[in-house]
C-alpha cells in the first residue's frame, strides 16, 4: 500500500511529529552533544511510563490474589530496567569538557524532579515523603504522588496476600501508616524463611519472591550506574536543582525496596551451630 491518503499511517498512529520535535536545545549556539542529553532522559522517562503501566496492573493482580497472572508482568519490568541500565553506557560518552558547554541552560532542571520516578518509588515502596514538595508547584502531579504515598505499595498486597492465605504476616505490618517506610521486620522474616524453606508448598509465593527480587536488583543496579556516570560525568561536584549529586546517590543506590527478600537468605534452609 503506498496510498495513504486519508488512511492511518506509521507516524501518525505514534505521533512521530511531536515526539520528533520535543528536543529543543537551549545552548546558543546550539552544542552538540545537549541533544544526547534530551534524548537520553525523554526516552527514560518513556520507558518509566510504561513501568509505572505495567506495576499498576501487577498491583491490581497481586490484591485479587493472582499472583502467577502478575509475573509476565513482572518480568517485563525486569527487561524494561535492563533496557533503563543499558542506556547509561550513552549518556557515559559525554565528557566532562562536553557537559559543562551546556550544563548552564538546565537552571535548577534537575532529575530528582521527575514525578515518574518519584511514582515508581512509591509504587515499590520507597515512602521518602519530603519529596512531595518539589511537586507541590504542579497540582495534578502533587496529588497523584500524595495517592500513590498514601496507597499500599506492591511489597504491602504481596504481604496482605500472604495474610489472607494465613501466614502469619504481623499486624503491626499490615497496619501500618502507609506513609512511612517500611522497616524489616523478624515476623515478615519468619514469614519468608517458611516459604523458601519449602518452596514446593507454596510454590506460586516462592516465585513471587524472586520475582520481586529481580525488580529490586534491577533498581539498585540502575541507581548505582546512575551514581557511576554522574561521577564520570561532573565529579564530586553538586547536582543540578540543589541536589548533592553523586553525594546522594551514593547514599541511596544500595537501598532495597523488599529488604526481608534480601536478608532471607542468610537464614534459609537449618540452623548451624559451631561445632
Amino acid at each position: 500500500m503506498t496510498d495513504l491518503h486519508g488512511k492511518l499511517d506509521y507516524a501518525t498512529y505514534l505521533g512521530l511529529n511531536q515526539l520528533l520535535t520535543a528536543q529543543r536545545p537551549l545552548s546558543s549556539p546550539e552544542h552538540h552533544d545537549e541533544m544526547l542529553f534530551i534524548i537520553q532522559h525523554q526516552t527514560t522517562e518513556l520507558w518509566f511510563k510504561l513501568v509505572i503501566h505495567e506495576l499498576r496492573e501487577a498491583m491490581a493482580m497481586v490484591a485479587a490474589d493472582q499472583l502467577e497472572a502478575s509475573f509476565k508482568i513482572l518480568a517485563r519490568v525486569k527487561h524494561i530496567q535492563q533496557q533503563l541500565l543499558g542506556q547509561w553506557s550513552v549518556l557515559a560518552t559525554l565528557t566532562p569538557t562536553e557537559y559543562v558547554q551546556f550544563r548552564h541552560v538546565l537552571g535548577p532542571a534537575s532529575g530528582i524532579q521527575s514525578h515518574q520516578n518519584r511514582m515508581i518509588e512509591y509504587m515499590l515502596g520507597n515512602r521518602e515523603a519530603r519529596f512531595l514538595e518539589v511537586f507541590r508547584h504542579n497540582p495534578p502531579v502533587y496529588e497523584s504522588l500524595f495517592s500513590a504515598l498514601n496507597a499500599p505499595s506492591l511489597y504491602d498486597e504481596f504481604l496482605g496476600h500472604l495474610a489472607r492465605r494465613g501466614m502469619a504476616v504481623p499486624r503491626e505490618v499490615l497496619n501500618r501508616d502507609r506513609t512511612k517506610q517500611h522497616e524489616p521486620n523478624d515476623g515478615v522474616l519468619a514469614v519468608f524463611k517458611t516459604i523458601y524453606d519449602d518452596p514446593h508448598k507454596c510454590w506460586d509465593a516462592y516465585e513471587m519472591c524472586e520475582k520481586l527480587v529481580d525488580v529490586d536488583e534491577a533498581a539498585m543496579l540502575w541507581r548505582y550506574r546512575h551514581l557511576k556516570v554522574v561521577q564520570r560525568v561532573i565529579g564530586m561536584k553538586r547536582g543540578t536543582g540543589g541536589t548533592a549529586g553523586a553525594a546522594y546517590l551514593r547514599n541511596i543506590f544500595d537501598h532495597p525496596f523488599f529488604p526481608e527478600l534480601w536478608d532471607v537468605r542468610t537464614v534459609v534452609g537449618p540452623e548451624v551451630h559451631p561445632s
